[in-house]
């Protein structure tokens, strides 16, 4: 938990940002698993966290910008609860933990909250059903209710990091490089995929961290989320790792990386391997205040038909290829997302509202509709930048039977390629007043260097 200023200072500026009304946090709660008290490990909602910054259950945050007064409502223990989780602080107690002085009981709650207050759109079914009994709306009635005015606040500011948050941001990048570089030690022919994440989750669990969400650990990364983790690795393979750590304050990490199981990578897997480095290196270059990050994803899907031109699967004018999509049959997503309390940064308030503007709408078109940030890049904002190749056979079939691209595809050759799999790399950058810092301690990365890891660990 930060300071209590810090709670205090950000609520003042969420009032100040919203001038009047009455503001609705809802706390998380726990979740079951196959009976009431086996619960899923637990995680407050992140806007909770960032205004009110309790990391338990059953709370309730009200900013009342008419009144000037903030509130924290739940219910104090009681011995049947005491006894099976020990003394637990009061809700008095844990408001002046951050700088609230109006506490009460959840029923309290319904004296005070007003139906027509500000509300965030609800991600949980039993937030749907809380705000139900709360206000006295329709299940209809709660969907139109989320507030656009209080998203885009709450977007605006939480899109920018301070320094406290920046430091923890790098606590949770250096773990996540950590996690990273036992994976890229550990990794064995022979070994099933589920043995590497275990060793990601033990090194996160040494700092008493958990991981930010579930991670990738796949030899078939050409699926974009793939959360298979029962495949036998063996010589020849490639693993693409996908995972993060989170800090002290619950702040994410998010780093790929994508490795030889053998010593080197192969001729094939150096070439592309290459190519999706050269696209990063390119994209970093370009990361500054101002730049929209449209463009840079935009240049950095260039770089790869560049490269793979060079490879031979690809042919034509770069700027052309990408206009017309045609980069889209290696590279299907966007090239990177905010990141903070949250790995996908307040994806649950709305991609336009968090990574774009009413200026800037977000493509539906194949690929850039996978693009979850799009608009200019401000100092404080913190991002990631992830390219790849990746090979997928079902849409190859597609494309070429619907003969899309073939001024662009050299589709014998990449026939010749639907057993690759894929490739990612992924590194995390605050953008600064001049350009961009590299967060957490730096992991290997060029070719060369990840060999070199993969060389030594297998010697």
């Amino acid at each position: 938990m930060f300071k209590r200023e810090i709670y205090q200072e950000r609520r003042a500026k969420l009032r100040a940002e919203m001038g009047s009304g009455q503001l609705l946090f809802l706390g998380n709660d726990e979740a079951s698993i196959n009976f009431k008290h086996n619960w899923y490990p637990y995680r407050q909602d992140s806007t909770f966290l960032y205004y009110f910054g309790i990391s338990l259950p059953g709370l309730v945050g009200v900013i009342d910008c008419d009144a000037d007064k903030d509130y924290i409502f739940g219910n104090d223990y009681e011995i049947d609860d005491i006894v099976w989780t020990g003394p637990q602080p009061t809700i008095a107690e844990l408001g002046e933990q951050v700088g609230v002085s109006h506490t009460g009981s959840l029923e309290k709650l319904g004296k005070i909250v007003q139906a027509d207050c500000h509300i965030l759109p609800p991600y949980r079914g039993e937030h749907v059903l809380q705000l139900r009994g709360l206000l006295g709306k329709s299940v209809e009635e709660i969907e139109k209710m989320p507030s656009v005015k209080l998203i885009q606040a709450v977007a605006k500011q939480r899109n920018i990091k301070s320094a406290e948050e920046l430091e923890q941001m790098d606590e949770a990048v250096s773990r996540t490089s950590a996690v990273h570089l036992a994976v890229m030690k550990a990794a064995r022919a022979g070994m099933k995929e589920y043995e590497l994440v275990a060793v990601a989750t033990s090194v996160a669990r040494s700092y008493n961290a958990s991981l930010a969400f579930p991670p990738i650990a796949t030899k078939d990364g050409q699926t974009l989320h793939n959360h298979y983790y029962g495949n036998t690795l063996k010589e020849g393979d490639i693993l693409l790792f996908d995972s993060g750590a989170e800090s002290t304050e619950f702040y994410a990490g998010d780093m790929t990386r994508t490795f030889p199981v053998s010593a080197k990578f192969d001729s094939r897997q150096r070439e592309l391997y290459e190519c999706v480095y050269n696209a990063h290196r390119a994209a970093v270059e370009a990361l500054r205040p101002g730049k929209r990050f449209l463009d840079v994803h935009l240049l950095a899907a260039e770089t790869l038909v560049e490269g793979l031109k060079g490879v031979g699967l690809m042919k034509g004018d770069a700027k052309e290829a990408v206009a017309a999509g045609a980069h889209t049959m290696f590279f299907q997503c966007g090239l990177g997302h905010m990141m903070g309390l949250d790995v996908h940064d307040m994806e649950n308030l709305g991609e336009q509202y968090v990574g774009y503007t009413p200026e800037l709408q977000k493509s539906t078109e194949f690929g850039l509709k996978s693009l979850r940030l799009g608009k200019a890049l401000e100092p404080g904002n913190v991002i990631t930048v992830e390219p790849g190749i990746y090979i997928i056979p079902e849409l190859i079939d597609m494309n070429k039977a619907a003969g899309k691209f073939k001024e662009f595809i050299d589709y014998d050759k990449l026939e010749t390629y639907r057993d690759f799999g894929g490739i990612r790399v992924e590194e995390d950058f605050a953008i600064t007043d001049s350009g961009a810092d590299l967060l957490g301690t730096p992991l290997p990365i060029a070719p060369d260097e990840v060999e070199k890891v993969r060389t030594e660990a297998l010697s």
